[in-house]
């Protein structure tokens, strides 16, 4: 049994569910990919804003370098302004050192920033001498590299952090990426197949259609093919001629079927031929044909029927259980009506009767009835 065409309700939805859901296979793996790029880019650029802003390390290196440098204007100091320059290094580095991140996390910051207090107080008293005081400072630097040395550390944790959890976005995107992109063509492979598997039952369907409108004999249109050819041509002036052959039932007891179907099959090709390419001919059954053509007038339709007889009078084909003659002859009835879905019937009759009366008067001859 063949496959629903495409237009079968019960074919339409699994068709649509492939294609569908191809397309969101693609679209998904876009909006996987529009996601991981915002929620990179954000993270990056988060880590980077802080470059040139003075947190954490940079503070405490600043503040160092101020420290070591009023070390070194105390280790050479002679005078009192190379000693108040000590004492404005010293303000500057504890500007930069009294943070309270510093003084929440690190338990060496409050005594180092006391220690600074008390030096500068020393020093502007001259209560100690430069070099001691140099001395003494060496506490508050100790205290300031270890915070900078947790800072690196702390940031390097936190590069380290950020380049595994970019790692695994990576992962993410890459595996999901591809998970999606499989799945999509999967689905648009099932779609391309199911189209084709619909093509193929329509060709075969139209295949099938085209078979039941043709004699499988002699390859010429069916009595259902006689019909519809009349229905498409509605308004057209039209000649119907019914043939029938003359004692062929003779004919196959005298030679047997395989030879009947043979002449049917001649007879058919010859009929075409005498007819010209604007006559449709239908078997209609048995030994009976029929015949549609353009037919502005009966005088037309009459000439048809006369070059039929030629014809089959040129071809002379034998037929030794003919009880008059030794020779094929046919009983022909025709005649010419307007095209409609109603007129047929009243043609039909009419080229029929028009055969009856050939066959009455001895066969061998044409006929043509008015119809009705």
């Amino acid at each position: 049994m063949s496959a629903a065409p495409p237009g079968d309700p019960k074919r339409r939805p699994r068709y649509i569910t492939w294609l569908s859901l191809g397309l969101m296979s693609f679209m998904g793996l876009m909006v996987l990919i529009v996601y991981e790029s915002r929620w990179v880019y954000p993270e990056i650029q988060a880590y980077f804003s802080q470059t040139g802003s003075l947190t954490g390390q940079q503070l405490a290196t600043r503040a160092r370098g101020y420290v070591q440098s009023a070390q070194e204007s105390l280790l050479v100091a002679t005078s009192p302004l190379e000693i108040s320059e000590a004492n404005h290094a010293l303000d500057l580095a504890y500007g930069l050192f009294d943070v309270s991140m510093y003084r929440q996390h690190y338990s060496c910051t409050v005594p180092s920033l006391a220690l600074i207090e008390e030096i500068a107080e020393h020093l502007e008293q001259q209560q100690i001498e430069p070099i001691d005081a140099a001395h003494a400072l060496f506490i508050v630097v100790d205290c300031l590299t270890r915070i900078e040395m947790d800072q690196l550390d702390q940031r390097g944790s936190v590069i380290n952090d950020f380049s595994e959890s970019t790692r695994r976005h990576n992962q993410v995107l890459t595996y999901s990426s591809l998970l999606i992109f499989v799945l999509g063509l999967a689905f648009w492979v099932m779609h391309e197949r199911q189209l084709r598997q619909t093509e193929h039952a329509t060709a075969e369907k139209l295949a099938w259609m085209a078979r039941a409108m043709r004699d499988p004999l002699t390859g010429i249109g069916n009595r259902s093919a006689l019909h519809q050819d009349v229905v498409s041509r509605d308004g057209e002036s039209l000649g119907l001629i019914l043939i029938d052959i003359d004692f062929f039932k003779q004919y196959n007891d005298a030679l047997g079927h395989p030879q009947g179907d043979r002449l049917l099959r001649q007879l058919a090709s010859m009929i075409e031929q005498a007819l010209g390419p604007t006559a449709q001919l239908y078997r209609l059954g048995g030994d009976e044909f029929a015949a549609l053509l353009p037919c502005p007038s009966n005088s037309v339709l009459a000439q048809q029927c006369e070059a039929l007889q030629a014809a089959l009078d040129a071809a002379g084909y034998p037929h030794p259980a003919h009880p008059d003659k030794k020779r094929v002859t046919l009983s022909v009835g025709a005649t010419r009506f307007a095209s409609t879905a109603t007129a047929f019937t009243g043609a039909y009759e009419a080229a029929d009767k028009a055969l009856y009366q050939v066959k009455t008067a001895g066969r061998d001859g044409w006929q043509i009835t008015v119809s009705a």
